[in-house]
């Protein structure tokens, strides 16, 4: 895994009414400091790829569908500097929280949808914080159409 990044799988209670579960709290030591909740829907194969930012930490969740996330270590000084992940999650996988620091680029491609995606950010958004890569960057070299 990629250092700084984390997983935290989700405890879900279920009964014949239905679910629920705990995303982040304050106290949990897998969160920081809360800025700002967004909610964002995308239709299956669209893809958002690659962006990082420069001091903002992101915590994802998947609510409904399904997205391939791959993740990229551009960080100068890291051990896992040049290191690429990728997971699926969403619908059907284990429900989780995935935690990306900054200067881990980050993308995905939705895979079954439409995907209801959730993020916690550390700080509010600042388009000066975030850098936009191309997805087919030669550098990270990753092929999106495998899926």
């Amino acid at each position: 895994m990629i250092e700084g990044v984390k997983i935290k799988e989700l405890v879900v209670h279920k009964d014949e009414r239905g679910f629920f579960y705990e995303l982040i709290r304050a106290s949990d030591t897998f969160f920081g400091n809360f800025a700002q909740l967004s909610h964002s829907m995308a239709h299956k194969g669209v893809l958002k790829a690659w962006h990082l930012h420069k001091k903002q930490t992101d915590w994802m969740y998947v609510a409904t569908g399904k997205i391939k996330l791959a993740l990229y270590d551009n960080r100068e000084g890291s051990k896992t500097k040049g290191e690429l992940v990728e997971m699926v999650l969403g619908e059907g996988l284990g429900r989780k929280v995935v935690k990306i620091p900054p200067g881990v680029a980050h993308g995905y491609k939705v895979l079954n949808g439409p995907m209801h995606i959730m993020y916690v950010m550390d700080r509010e958004y600042d388009p000066d914080d975030e850098l936009r890569i191309p997805h087919d960057d030669p550098e990270i070299g990753y092929d999106w159409s495998s899926t």
